[in-house]
């Protein structure tokens, strides 16, 4: 790699020669880490060309640097950071200036403290990664996913890739949602009615801004995605924690000065629960009594591999009061960030003008890849590929949980890609993390879906989207042994 010239500034408060304020200069940037072993520098002509000084004195500079093994010539290739040079300190750099700002008063609203923990990023790394929402490598189809991209990246589709979408979407992604993607899931919408978003969570941050204010309340589900709730105790509405039971969010449970609704009725998050139809019907029966909107969360229904999933909620709505967030993220790859809103032309407007101020639109190429993988069959092939791998994976590790004397608290009755377990009383599944961690074993600790200062520690969920079949057992036992402990 070369270092760019441009990163060469002469300082006219410098005390000492050009050359060895270029000498300086350079040392500085290798003691400092920036100039990394093995780098080209800019040759001679190059340097002094940009710095406005003679050759002859960048060269005498480098000659010096060359005899201090900072640096190592290479016949005609030019100048290069020495093998041996110096290694940079071991500790952090101190900034040149100090930051006297008191950021304590400084800063208005605080977005940080939330309850979302951070996945690792080397999880791929771990023997047994039971961790929810990666891609599974083996089941993606990479290679028409790279053909997708590379047509999009065609001169046929230059202008949506280079268009400013501010107030629309690419058409044939929005075309293949409404024509497609809804009507599996019962839903008739026009293409006025959809909004493409970045991912699942950018759709519910979107509508809970459009929403909600300080003086409007929110139900949220009890325990909930740990995302949402961090959206809506940044809004600072009023939020109404409601405990989920078996079949999901209790309608008769919502207390009346609700406003916005926030449910995961297909497959409740963590719990994996479903919402019986009559549930259903007693929720939007509530919701009409309320005059109350419903935000619905459809994330997972592709993994229907046991059952058929059941109707959107938005499916069986008769009032335009549901408001549909769905995603491909889950079913393509996280990475992807494409999710879309559907609801009525009104909220839609608003909720589009909101993206346009804070993130103008998703890139186009980013659509028109993911347009022509989802038009051309790709992603319905990919779907079924997942779900006979989910199917294969769940049915080996309910065996080993089984085997192993371990306990389900949730499991989704049409599929999905994860468990919800219950540890024994008294068990803290954060410390069962940290323990199973170091043995190569990752889990996702309950506790961050709970709301409140008293939460359950003995709940974790144990996803089966990324690890190998031939790896599950072995994980399931190592769980066991820890637990036993």
């Amino acid at each position: 790699m070369s270092i760019s010239v441009d990163t060469f500034f002469l300082n006219p408060q410098f005390q000492g020669t050009l050359q060895s304020q270029i000498q300086q200069m350079i040392a500085e940037g290798i003691l400092s880490g920036r100039f990394r072993q093995g780098e080209k520098l800019p040759s001679t002509r190059k340097l002094a060309k940009h710095l406005g000084v003679s050759r002859i004195t960048v060269t005498l500079a480098y000659t010096e640097l060359l005899a201090n093994d900072y640096l190592s010539s290479r016949g005609r290739s030019g100048y290069f950071v020495s093998e041996n040079a110096p290694e940079p300190p071991p500790f952090h750099a101190v900034r040149q200036n100090g930051d006297m700002v008191d950021w304590s008063r400084a800063i208005g609203r605080r977005y940080t403290g939330g309850d979302t923990p951070r996945k690792p990023i080397d999880w791929a790394k771990f023997k047994y990664p039971f961790i929810y929402g990666q891609t599974d490598a083996s089941l993606f189809d990479h290679a028409n996913w790279r053909l997708c991209a590379i047509q999009a990246l065609g001169q046929k589709d230059f202008a949506a890739l280079t268009t400013d979408y501010c107030d629309q979407d690419d058409e044939r992604l929005v075309e293949f949602i409404v024509r497609h993607t809804l009507p599996r899931r019962g839903i008739v919408a026009r293409p006025e009615e959809v909004l493409v978003t970045l991912g699942a969570q950018n759709a519910l941050w979107l509508t809970a801004q459009v929403l909600l204010t300080q003086r409007r309340t929110a139900a949220i589900e009890d325990p909930c995605y740990h995302a949402l709730r961090d959206i809506l105790t940044q809004s600072r509405c009023h939020l109404v924690p409601l405990p989920v039971d078996r079949d999901g969010l209790p309608p008769h449970a919502i207390p009346p000065e609700t406003d916005v609704i926030f449910a995961t009725p297909s497959h409740q998050c963590p719990t994996t629960a479903t919402m019986p139809m009559s549930r259903r019907e007693a929720l939007l029966d509530r919701a009409r009594e309320l005059d109350a909107l419903i935000v619905e969360d459809d994330y997972e229904f592709e993994m229907s591999f046991l059952n058929a999933p059941s109707p959107a909620l938005k499916s069986l709505d008769k009032d335009g009061r549901v408001i549909y967030v769905g995603s491909f993220s889950k079913s393509i790859f996280p990475g992807l960030r494409l999710g879309y809103l559907v609801g009525s032309e009104s909220f839609i407007n608003e909720a589009r003008a909101l993206r346009a101020s804070v993130l103008r639109h998703p890139p186009g190429h980013t659509m028109r890849t993911a347009a022509y993988f989802l038009s051309l069959g790709h992603y319905d092939a990919l779907i079924r590929r997942l779900r006979i791998g989910l199917k294969e994976r769940r049915e080996i590790m309910q065996e080993a949980i089984h085997e192993h004397g371990l306990t389900i608290a949730g499991q989704g009755a049409h599929g999905g890609s994860s468990l919800w377990m219950r540890a024994p009383q008294g068990t803290n599944t954060e410390h069962l993390y940290n323990a199973l961690q170091a043995k190569g074993v990752l889990i996702e600790p309950g506790r961050p879906f709970f709301y409140g200062d008293h939460r359950p520690n003995e709940f974790y969920r144990l996803a089966y989207s990324s690890i190998p079949t031939n790896r599950i057992s072995d994980g399931i036992r190592i769980i066991a042994e820890e637990l036993n402990r």
